[in-house]
């Protein structure tokens, strides 16, 4: 019995000591794997990371190292600046100056001229609301500019006559000036004045047949009763009869005209032009031609001057609209700018006098010409007149010219901006 006991007592013993091996072994083995994952942590810490090596990946192996890296353009930031190109342009054979896709338009001549003398990027040329380009006026189909503006950042070397080698013929930049950071040709501009020109045949009485453009000169009475109609619009009144898709309560159609002028008659290949001026805050999609228009429409005694009280209040009055042909953006006055910077010693005012010998003979190359000989040969005012008998100025009656040939600098839909610029005014 006791023997039994004892070989029991043995193998109990020899398990536990087997037991206790097992376990120590395990613990032996376990701190030995600890010991070596702390330790590749560490290797791993002090192994830097080697963007070299990664950015060498990518290059190709057939090159030497020193080949490659020549072959890799410098990048190079050109220092840009607010600045104001003055330019000129005939808009005969353009859409207008704001650039749209699909057709001929002023801004896209420009853009593209300045691209290729690298004035813009790739990027600008696509989007140049990124470098603050802003026109000061939105003419449209057909109506040219002798001053207009436009704001944008701009390298501070230029070349413009370089420039001018690449624009058509019917475009040219003038100058380009610096300004100040936040200055916009289109908000900081005061007023704009307009020119309409057209041959003085329009102002003979409707009665009369006998006339024709060649052989008709205005007599002063007539020109001077022309003179006091235009003067009728002067002021401050509203204009919702005057413009598209406007109405009477409408804030916007409310416009300041400071003046509108007739000059003395001048002759152009045995034909009577006369040009009008007039000089307002902003104008409406439009307005110009039918402030001219209604005022043709009561001289040549199609209607009576009542008509032209009416037009400015709550009634609806169908206005016909004078051809697009005539217009011309003149100048753009930013007296306000030139007073506050102007003298500041840092800054130029915009008044481009120093320019006008270069402004006038574009003028009278590219733009004036142009009007004179596609109207005497064309003539598109003669043509308006003789619709202008069965013209209906009622309120339900269709404007049924195309409205393809806009011309102010402004959409309706801009009007907000221009009671702004009202009242700071």
């Amino acid at each position: 019995m006791l023997k039994v006991l004892s070989l029991v007592k043995k193998v109990e013993i020899l398990g536990l000591v087997r037991s206790t091996f097992s376990f120590a072994e395990a613990m032996s083995l376990a701190i030995d794997d600890k010991k070596a994952a702390e330790a590749n942590k560490t290797e791993e810490k002090k192994t830097r990371y080697n963007g070299w090596k990664k950015k060498r990946n990518w290059e190709s192996k057939d090159e030497p190292r020193e080949k490659r890296a020549n072959l890799e353009e410098p990048f190079v930031r050109i220092k840009r600046k607010k600045s104001v190109i003055l330019l000129g342009y005939s808009g005969k054979e353009y859409y207008g100056m704001q650039r749209n896709p699909d057709v001929k338009t002023v801004e896209e001549e420009l853009l593209s001229a300045m691209l290729k003398h690298k004035w813009i990027t790739e990027e600008s040329y696509k989007f140049p609301q990124g470098i603050a380009f802003q026109r000061a006026a939105r003419t449209d189909k057909g109506v040219s500019a002798v001053r207009q503006c436009v704001s944008i950042k701009l390298p501070l070397e230029l070349d413009i006559p370089a420039l001018n080698e690449d624009l058509p013929k019917a475009i040219k930049v003038f100058a380009v000036r610096t300004a100040t950071q936040g200055f916009n040709a289109k908000n900081d501009c005061m007023a704009r004045t307009y020119t309409y020109t057209f041959p003085t045949v329009a102002l003979v009485s409707h009665i009369d047949k006998t006339v024709t453009m060649e052989n008709y000169r205005v007599s002063s009475d007539i020109l001077n009763r022309f003179r006091d109609i235009l003067k009728m619009y002067e002021g401050s009144k509203n204009y919702h009869n005057f413009t598209a898709r406007k109405e009477y309560l409408d804030p916007s159609c409310n416009r300041y005209i400071l003046s509108f002028t007739a000059d003395e008659p001048f002759i152009v290949d045995g034909v009577e032009f006369v040009v009008l001026r007039v000089k307002g805050q902003s104008f409406m999609m439009h307005q110009i031609r039918k402030m001219v228009g209604l005022a043709l429409i009561v001289i040549r005694g199609h209607a009576e001057i009542e008509v032209l009280h009416r037009a400015f209040t709550q009634a609806r009055v169908n206005v016909p609209r004078a051809p697009g042909l005539g217009l011309v953006l003149d100048t753009l006055h930013y007296d306000r700018y030139n007073r506050r910077y102007g003298s500041d010693g840092i800054h130029t005012p915009l008044e481009w006098t120093e320019f006008e010998e270069e402004i006038q003979k574009f003028v009278k190359e590219e733009i004036y010409p142009v009007i004179t000989n596609t109207e005497i040969k064309e003539k598109a005012m003669v043509e308006w007149l003789e619709k202008l008998y069965r013209h209906d100025f009622s309120e339900n009656a269709a404007d049924n010219e195309s409205n393809d040939e806009g011309d102010e600098t402004e959409d309706p839909a801009e009007g907000p901006e221009n009671k702004e610029t009202q009242k700071s005014s």
